[in-house]
């Protein structure tokens, strides 16, 4: 081959090599893109709009309410859950939202110096916005409240607490939401109610009942 062919076959083959290397990547293909919220794997079917999502305590935990956030001392609660509706669903990376419209505490129990037990922990002033990026970091926002009514040697007393925005991690491994010491202010109540509540809970795993109860994800 004359020395002018090779060098026209080695300038070809660079070429085609370059073309391969600068190529979009296949995760850019539009039709391989990912929604923030997913079932059944990240790569899974995205979470419609209008779907209900629910979860219940992580087996084994409970969900407290603590007078600091490294004491032990507060309203523990065996049994908790929420629901919630997806408002959009978004390509990644981006935020997801939704709209908490139920959260329940029950089998409570208190240790707190001069009180016999607890009559009821209320979340208040649902439905709250809830913000999930797909990062994993989730955000509730609005006039959140919690009531707690206690009972003491003098009667019952009544607790409020609220806060403007708490925030929690999702997690992929058990699709689980987990809330780490999140502050409450009191907002009214005698002095046997503590000034700050600690809230910590993890919920997993997190379920589209719309779906037929499959596992959600956040990618």
């Amino acid at each position: 081959m004359p020395k002018y062919g090779r060098a026209a076959v080695g300038l070809a083959a660079v070429a085609l090599l370059g073309s391969l290397v600068g190529a979009t990547p296949a995760a850019a293909d539009p039709s391989l893109a990912t929604n923030v919220l997913t079932t059944g794997s990240t790569s899974g079917a995205a979470v419609a709009v209008g779907d209900t999502l629910q979860a219940s305590l992580q087996s084994g935990t409970s969900a407290t309410f603590y007078s600091s956030a490294t004491g032990t001392s507060g309203v523990k609660c065996s049994t908790s859950s929420f629901t919630a509706k997806t408002l959009t669903n978004p390509l990644r990376p981006g935020t997801a939202t939704e709209s908490l419209t139920g959260q329940t505490f029950t089998n409570c129990t208190t240790n707190v110096l001069g009180t016999l037990g607890v009559n009821s922990v209320v979340v208040n002033n649902l439905p709250y916005a809830v913000s999930v990026t797909s990062a994993g970091v989730a955000t509730l926002s609005g006039s959140i409240q919690s009531t707690v009514s206690l009972r003491t040697l003098l009667g019952n007393i009544t607790c409020v607490y609220r806060a403007s925005s708490l925030t929690g991690r999702a997690s992929n491994t058990n699709n689980s939401l987990t809330f780490t010491n999140q502050t409450l202010t009191k907002s009214s109540g005698p002095g046997t109610c503590f000034s700050t509540a600690y809230f910590s809970a993890t919920y997993a795993p997190v379920k589209d009942t719309t779906q037929g109860g499959a596992a959600v994800f956040v990618s």
